[in-house]
């Protein structure tokens, strides 16, 4: 547990599992996913999966409790090549499911397509849905399908967050989809379900009210009550490492083969951020048909970047909603290799063996500078190297307050990771230390 920032929930459940705000093996976050999908697999009943339901479950839970064992039970989960009886759309929530979606919807060797919601601006493209997340920090979630048709057929909805504490944000968002692409079936998954009686009872409501079946997937369920005054002044960002020790950033565009889509973003300031997305990050859409080509390229990215590892311990960070891909690749990195992500969610830091944030990190967000981005959990010396992987070029200007932190932290080198198409890596700018 930790204490959340935020005057509209005063907790967080810090997860050992999510690979957030805790650095995790790689094919722990995977993993969690995996089960995701699993328990879907079997709530759809699809024939003769009954033994092996039970087989490769009872191997995912081994591998969550286990992280040594994770990387084996996540290959044997995917080797499995399940493929769902029917259709299925997954959409993971932005920013902290992005990854859970994805891993979630990857198990399924066919009939499924996936995207992600985001709160990213971009002015080029309208947004199918849009919803509110009440409780958060940051309330506004929209989600960029290319194709419209990803979510205007008659398929089962499968919602996918990290955690379920009242289910108003997956109320919200089944709302918004039902006016405009109606249809019968919905499954919220998520890590951990604790809503109360009348939470549950909210989603019975919404079923007779819209003529809908919602079904309730977690890999824990239980129920919690919240004593206490949150902390709406504390400094999350008064543990962070800023002194210059001497440790080199050093900033590497790798080709990949990756599709891009050239759109922009703009922040809240107005300014335009022409570097084009990556089209199959998740936050666009993508099928099962897609899966085969982010393989590929995932692999010969992390063959790159193994080969520049100067260390015995390495850390792989994602930023804010770009998570499954650095994640992904950091599996490939080889042994010792840990990964976590950066998060726009305030958490107060505090020393304490049974505290879920023991150091914390802020500085302002490349995307946004208006927004504080965190590092929690990582101290001076943890990992000998530190790879930050960005799915898009941005001003040195912008990520200098990120890697001016991450500095202070590593023990011989920061690697700053702009993914590029190979087209575009020939001539690209010299903007500071690259």
């Amino acid at each position: 547990m930790a204490a959340r920032i935020n005057k509209k929930r005063s907790f967080l459940f810090v997860s050992r599992v999510l690979g957030k705000h805790i650095p995790v093996n790689p094919y722990t976050p995977l993993l969690s996913g995996a089960a995701l999908g699993l328990l879907l697999y079997r709530e759809m009943e699809a024939e003769g999966s009954g033994t092996l339901m039970d087989k490769l479950l009872d191997q995912a839970v081994h591998g969550l409790v286990h992280p040594e064992y994770a990387e084996e039970a996540y290959r044997t989960l995917l080797a499995a090549r399940l493929t769902l009886p029917h259709p299925s759309v997954f959409i993971g929530f932005a920013e902290t499911a992005t990854a859970l979606g994805h891993s979630m919807y990857n198990l399924f060797a066919g009939g499924a397509s996936y995207i992600h919601t985001t709160r990213e601006v971009i002015p080029e493209l309208a947004s199918v849905i849009s919803f509110e997340e009440e409780h958060s920090h940051a309330v506004d979630h929209l989600c960029y399908a290319l194709h419209p048709e990803l979510l205007s057929g008659n398929e089962p909805v499968i919602l996918v967050d990290d955690e379920i504490t009242t289910g108003n944000t997956a109320i919200n968002i089944i709302r918004d989809i039902q006016a405009k692409f109606p249809r019968r079936e919905y499954v919220v998954a998520s890590l951990l379900d604790w809503r109360s009686p009348a939470n549950i009872q909210a989603y019975r409501d919404l079923e007779q009210e819209l003529g809908i079946q919602i079904t309730a997937l977690s890999l824990l369920q239980g129920t919690i009550e919240v004593n206490g005054t949150p902390l709406l002044d504390a400094d999350a960002g008064k543990d962070k490492q800023d002194e210059d020790n001497g440790v080199p950033v050093v900033t590497t565009y790798i080709q990949d083969g990756l599709e891009r889509l050239n759109v922009s973003s703009a922040d809240s300031c107005g300014e335009i951020n022409p570097s084009p997305y990556l089209k199959l990050s998740g936050r666009f859409g993508l099928a099962s048909s897609d899966n085969a080509a982010i393989d590929e390229e995932v692999a010969a990215v992390a063959a790159k970047l193994r080969a520049l590892r100067e260390g015995g311990r390495t850390l792989v960070m994602g930023v804010g909603e770009f998570m499954y891909l650095p994640m992904r690749i950091a599996a490939e990195m080889g042994e010792g290799v840990f990964y976590q992500s950066s998060t726009r969610s305030p958490i107060y830091p505090q020393h304490r063996p049974d505290y879920g944030v023991r150091s914390a990190a802020g500085y302002p967000s490349a995307g946004d500078p208006t927004i504080t981005n965190y590092i929690y959990n990582v101290e001076y010396g943890q990992y000998d190297d530190i790879f930050v992987l960005l799915e898009r070029d941005v001003p040195g200007r912008r990520i200098k307050p990120m890697t001016d932190i991450l500095k202070g932290l590593a023990g011989s080198k920061v690697h700053l990771i702009v993914l590029a198409p190979r087209e575009a890596t020939e001539g690209a700018a010299d903007d500071g230390n690259r």
